[in-house]
């Protein structure tokens, strides 16, 4: 779960990482008194919180320097469109006075099996274009989960950028509870960018990005109570409540692809775009799924807006053929909409699999190996 910028920033807070004081607002009324009454001062920063990129270059990202100029700008902001997304909400913070900006963040390195700290002098930018422009500008460091940050640790990456070791007690004590806050929050990616040098010697974060790892969720209430409340498609809603993972992806796609694992859930995608066509959404039913389960998912991707087609990729181990068969017939059974489902099963119970779809009179293609399934989807679409 990615997490937007107001909540990655009371994550910071939580954990003793100093913020800009600020609000967040889901309505334009009343903007002067709002600010005033949390003690703002001017001038402020109206941020549109949408989960992306580049909101600056955007128009995601304005100064006020008047009450009257706040109230316009959330006017204009609130529910602008930002690269596809709609912003809902606004953070208004107060205007820092950095002088210098960094970037620190700390992410699950699965190379080296550890949490990597990564740091450069460089803030303020993707952190993809310094590593292309200024790759000598970025230090990595795998740390020790037993050991944490160590001295040593921070003159690394200082002296590897040659950033001012005025401010390494300052450092590592934001990279210290960075940690902390990477292991409390089970989180994938930690990133505070900038991380700026006040006018006054202060380390702030100023923006911040938080993954939450999904698996985790359930340790963490308050987090998953929130994830409920972000606005997300009403069908990767209603999987995630059964424990499927629903992803959606072109719109102008008609084939729905499901699968028992994602490395081949995404294979299958790979191998129906080369074909030239365009998959609308992908599901991941994970291992050991029943008849009633594969009844489930299907009924799901049957429901999706635009997709004609279901493909349904098995490979039969703790996930039985005939399981998928029964479970495929229930769905198919029920919709009326003249929907095609195409089914690939492999593994244990093929054969009485297959016997159970013959049989069932319904309009369930099998086929043999992927390939085969991608060309059978090639002729739906082209009315063969």
């Amino acid at each position: 779960m990615k997490l937007p910028e107001y909540k990655a920033k009371e994550v910071l807070e939580k954990y003793g990482i100093p913020t800009m004081n600020g609000i967040v607002i889901d309505n334009s009324e009343g903007i002067a008194e709002k600010i005033a009454r949390e003690n703002l001062a001017y001038p402020v920063v109206v941020k549109a919180q949408v989960p992306i990129g580049g909101r600056g270059k955007a128009g995601g990202i304005q100064f006020a320097y008047t009450p009257d100029e706040a109230g316009e700008l959330c006017q204009k902001m609130l529910y602008m469109e930002i690269r596809g997304l709609t912003a809902n909400e606004l953070m208004i913070v107060e205007k820092a006075n950095p002088v210098k900006e960094w970037y620190l963040s700390i992410m699950l390195d699965r190379l080296s099996k550890s949490p990597l700290l990564i740091f450069s002098p460089m803030g303020g930018m993707d952190i993809e274009e310094t590593a292309k422009t200024n790759p000598d500008m970025i230090a990595k460091a795998a740390l020790d989960p037993f050991r944490g940050i160590q001295n040593y640790t921070i003159n690394y990456i200082m002296d590897k950028t040659g950033a001012d070791k005025k401010y390494f007690n300052k450092l590592k004590n934001v990279a210290e509870k960075l940690l902390v806050a990477f292991y409390s929050c089970y989180t994938m990616l930690i990133e505070i960018n900038p991380l700026v040098i006040d006018d006054k010697d202060n380390l702030i974060a100023l923006d911040a990005k938080i993954e939450i790892d999904d698996n985790a969720l359930f340790k963490m209430p308050d987090m998953l109570a929130f994830r409920e409340k972000l606005p997300d498609e009403e069908l990767v809603k209603k999987a995630r409540a059964v424990n499927f993972h629903f992803v959606p992806m072109d719109e102008s796609g008609n084939i729905g692809v499901m699968s028992n694992g994602s490395g081949m859930l995404m294979s299958c995608i790979d191998l129906i775009s080369i074909r030239g066509l365009n998959v609308r959404a992908a599901l991941d039913l994970g291992g050991g799924a029943t008849a009633d389960r594969i009844e489930q998912a299907i009924s799901i991707m049957l429901c999706a807006s635009g997709i004609d087609t279901v493909f349904v990729c098995i490979f039969g181990g703790i996930t039985r053929c005939d399981e998928v068969a029964k479970g495929a017939c229930m769905a198919m059974k029920k919709q009326t909409t003249g929907k095609k489902l195409v089914l690939r099963l492999e593994g244990t119970n093929k054969d009485q699999a297959k016997e159970i779809v013959e049989q069932s009179g319904l309009p369930i293609l099998l086929a043999e190996g992927i390939p085969n399934s991608v060309e059978l989807l090639w002729n739906i679409r082209k009315g063969a």
